[in-house]
């Protein structure tokens, strides 16, 4: 029997999780399909009920289904508890268990491809939505000694750094400046920082602000290491003035396929084989023209 697994979102059209996740499975020899499915937010608690059917291995989930689909689980792991989000379903004998893997998979794909690891480290995160909370209990989880919130909405990176605060991490919530204002604390905290992590959608294709980069190559130190989430075009603005600054770049492909690795391993029990599935996720968006 063909095992089944895929993703949900609203919409999905856009997922390349699918042609990464079938990349590894064949690879492996592994009889599964890996597929995408739109569904809309009325029909999550049916489809996740689906889920229980023996030849289903699992899901991912994406936007805007990441916390709608929790009251439908059995468990929710302590990762996806914290984060307040699921992105991983396991079925086990129609038991369904909730995951998180963002945190996880940004922390793997930063310590492989870099060498980064948070303890006793500085970090910047640009922005405060669901992505930065989720990095933010990542670094304060691997040991990072300070974080820095930027965001345009002050008020919301204050929420953050009070949960960094609340977990023993020393925090501070500063406005992230468009181009042109005054930008001495974003200056400042850009200039300490051991690791930047832009969470926003500024040099996201298609997005409100598609050519912008919230830091410029003289913020970027060249020792810091700049990890952008956006993985449409792979080499956004912010990694291009990382470049100019000869800092470390790395881009949201990575993060992506490792997540997507970890959630591999909870489904087939094997390890995923990550070169072939970043090569095809980096194929398919080259194809797309990113």
């Amino acid at each position: 029997m063909t095992a089944k697994i895929g993703i949900i979102g609203y919409p999905i059209g856009h997922s390349i999780s699918p042609v990464f996740q079938q990349a590894g499975l064949d690879h492996l020899g592994i009889d599964a399909t890996y597929e995408k499915w739109e569904v809309t937010p009325e029909g999550v608690g049916d489809f996740v009920d689906g889920l229980r059917a023996p030849d289903s291995l699992g899901i991912n989930i994406t936007v805007p289904h990441k916390q709608a689909v929790i009251p439908f689980l059995d468990e929710v792991d302590e990762w996806a508890t914290a984060a307040g989000a699921v992105n991983t379903i396991v079925n086990r004998d129609g038991r369904l268990t909730g995951h998180n893997t963002d945190g996880p998979g940004f922390l793997r794909a930063l310590l492989v491809e870099t060498g980064y690891s948070p303890q006793g480290t500085r970090a910047l995160i640009l922005g405060a939505g669901g992505a930065a909370r989720g990095i933010l209990l990542a670094l304060v989880r691997g040991g990072v000694d300070s974080l820095v919130i930027a965001n345009r909405t002050l008020e919301r990176a204050e929420t953050l750094a009070q949960l960094a605060s609340e977990n023993g991490v020393e925090s501070v919530a500063i406005p992230l400046t468009k181009s042109g204002e005054p930008a001495d604390a974003l200056t400042e905290a850009a200039a300490s920082a051991n690791l930047i992590v832009n969470c926003t959608t500024i040099g996201m294709s298609h997005g409100p602000d598609e050519h912008g980069s919230p830091l410029s190559a003289d913020q970027i130190p060249a020792s810091a290491i700049v990890n952008d989430l956006v993985y449409n075009p792979l080499l956004t603005p912010i990694l291009k003035e990382a470049a100019a600054a000869g800092a470390t770049a790395l881009g949201g492909l990575h993060m992506l396929v490792y997540q997507g690795v970890l959630s591999f391993k909870m489904w087939t029990g094997k390890d995923a084989p990550v070169d072939v599935m970043l090569e095809a996720a980096t194929a398919e968006m080259a194809s797309r023209g990113a």
